[in-house]
């Protein structure tokens, strides 16, 4: 595997939260420009921001989360020369589960969709994750 597609996922994930933050950065300053918001009433991140600010708000917050786990073990599996073509598709997954989620989180919120996108990008970071560790602790290549 070349090192830009060992990358390439992870630089699709930190696209996709760079989006959400210009996401969400349209939604809240027209409503503080406006004066609809407050900034008494959410400079200590109270939750007081009508309901397509605060999705766009935890669904960037939420990108700081599970993905963290995702950006390490894909900088140790470079170091450790254990990004194959498994960890690769699994990695196209886990984003893609990602990306599902965060554009639920974003518009209509369901949560039933947006909680089967989270528990199976969870599962397959997990099986990335075990896949890394049994690797590494035996010694395989």
């Amino acid at each position: 595997m070349t090192l830009l597609m060992i990358l390439a996922p992870l630089f699709a994930l930190v696209l996709m939260t760079l989006i959400i933050g210009i996401v969400l950065a349209s939604r809240r300053t027209p409503l503080l420009l406006g004066g609809k918001v407050r900034e008494q009433d959410i400079s200590l991140r109270q939750p007081n921001w009508p309901a397509p600010a605060l999705q766009a708000g935890f669904s960037f917050q939420n990108q700081f989360e599970l993905p963290v786990l995702f950006y390490v073990l894909t900088i140790l599996a470079i170091i450790a020369k254990h990004a194959d073509f498994l960890f690769v598709v699994l990695a196209w997954i886990f984003v893609l589960t990602r990306i599902a989620h965060a554009y639920v989180h974003c518009t209509n919120n369901n949560l039933q969709y947006r909680g089967a996108f989270f528990a199976i990008g969870a599962l397959v970071l997990m099986i990335m994750w075990l896949i890394f560790i049994v690797k590494i602790m035996l010694g395989l290549p």
